[in-house]
């Protein structure tokens, strides 16, 4: 039996890429279904368009009805970073995925204490607003990035903490189990490099990269999808599920994507807070991370949480971008497979792109 099933689901930052994605494979899953799905965010003109997407109308100018608290998909107005607003949406949750965040490296590195208090502070509010109100929630589910992973920007710092927050609840608040998941660049998400790169490539270029060296992981939104709902039926308390992906040159992306059309290729420097390469698991942590099909679990470091690997070998040294890094060919192949070739018409959040 599914964890979901006849379970009220609150997606936090539910309006975001994998929210949508979430969200869907939620409601496609018949046999399973939630009780209710709640879609929690501050940006109500983001709900407004998942509201008419989730209704099926053809025009965001389409009557709407605002029967929310009637319906399968609920949407909540309200701010992570807000205690109360935490605490008012949590009442009456079976399962949180928390998917709120601030995750533009650039951003979080002009900005850092904003970056804090969503990804650290919300994250928080969660633990808090569950033990000070005793919510019997059974499940959150942190969502994270390979930039938690030795990390030298903001961003991946305050998901690092984010991470440690939640796996140290599961000792305060045990009646919960607390579990993450981690993962790297998700392809064609909103603000990902795919979907600029489309836009270049459609405007006639130039495409711009950052360095010829810079490897990333690459998944879908559904292989994302698919972490969550893994580790959701198989995490035991205070684990990280991070998937076995395959990675990428980035500059072999935008080739794959230009193809044979004569467009430039500039080089503009690494930016802000970035590295050449990601890593999803670190040489400190291999000792305790372990395969586990199409996973490594990274079993927590707290010696409350810790439980002996039973017939399992650790692995031996940290999972880097720069190792298994797909041929041009198998991007191309790896991109038309999920619809994202240039020759594709493409939609990121209601706008579609050639």
């Amino acid at each position: 039996m599914s964890l979901v099933k006849d379970k009220t689901v609150l997606i936090s930052g539910g309006t975001g890429s994998l929210g949508k994605v979430l969200t869907r494979r939620l409601l496609n899953d018949q046999a399973n279904l939630p009780r209710k799905i709640i879609i929690f965010s501050r940006d109500e003109a983001k709900q407004h368009f998942m509201r008419v997407e989730y209704q099926q109308k053809n025009r965001v100018t389409d009557e709407i009805i605002y029967e929310d608290f009637h319906r399968l998909v609920e949407f909540r107005i309200g701010d992570i970073r807000n205690y109360h607003s935490v605490c008012s949406v949590l009442d009456g949750v079976d399962v949180v995925i928390n998917a709120a965040a601030l995750k533009q490296v650039p951003s979080c590195e002009y900005f850092p204490y904003e970056a804090v208090q969503t990804n650290i502070v919300g994250a928080y509010n969660i633990v808090q607003a569950i033990k000070e109100h005793k919510f019997p929630i059974h499940t959150v589910v942190g969502v994270s990035t390979d930039k938690a992973c030795k990390p030298i920007n903001v961003m991946g710092m305050s998901k690092a903490i984010q991470e440690r927050i939640f796996i140290a609840a599961n000792i305060t608040v045990p009646s919960t189990r607390f579990i993450c998941v981690r993962y790297g660049n998700v392809l064609a998400s909103r603000g990902s490099v795919i979907p600029l790169f489309h836009e270049q490539i459609k405007n006639g270029g130039p495409v711009t990269i950052t360095t010829a060296d810079m490897t990333r992981f690459l998944l879908s939104l559904d292989r994302a999808v698919d972490t969550i709902l893994t580790a959701m039926e198989e995490a035991s308390p205070g684990e990280i599920y991070v998937p076995k992906v395959p990675s990428a040159r980035i500059v072999d992306v935008a080739k794959a994507l230009i193809g044979s059309r004569p467009i430039e290729t500039v080089y503009t420097g690494i930016r802000p807070g970035e590295k050449v390469h990601e890593i999803l698991v670190s040489e400190e942590e291999a000792w305790h991370s372990f395969p586990r099909g199409d996973y490594y679990v990274i079993k927590p470091m707290l010696p409350e949480l810790w439980k002996p690997a039973l017939n399992e070998t650790p692995l031996t040294k940290e999972y880097s971008s720069r190792d298994n890094v797909l041929s041009l060919e198998q991007i191309t192949e790896l991109l038309k497979s999920h619809n994202l070739d240039i020759d594709s018409e493409i939609k990121y959040d209601g706008e579609f792109l050639r």
